[in-house]
């Protein structure tokens, strides 16, 4: 059950940081989700090592949209640099 909701979770985050990052994002929906996931994992690396999450503690909904959001940036700089 946990990476069914992990997939759901992922998938919703990377709509909304699609939706939040101006311009065209042409995403499938494996990478959506890849970016969700790896945007919560981006948010919780960040606010451990600031000293906003305890130890083991998740990154909530906005830490992991704005995560979300950083890795879409450097995704859109890495595809449009190739």
């Amino acid at each position: 059950m946990g990476i069914i909701s992990m997939i759901i979770v992922g998938f919703i985050v990377g709509l909304i940081a699609r939706a939040i990052m101006p311009g065209e994002q042409k995403l499938g929906f494996i990478m959506t989700v890849i970016l969700g996931i790896v945007g919560s994992l981006v948010a919780g690396y960040i606010g451990h090592a600031a000293g906003w999450y305890a130890p083991g503690q998740g990154a909530g909904w906005i830490g992991s949209i704005v995560g979300a959001i950083i890795v879409l940036f450097i995704y859109g700089l890495i595809v449009k640099k190739s």
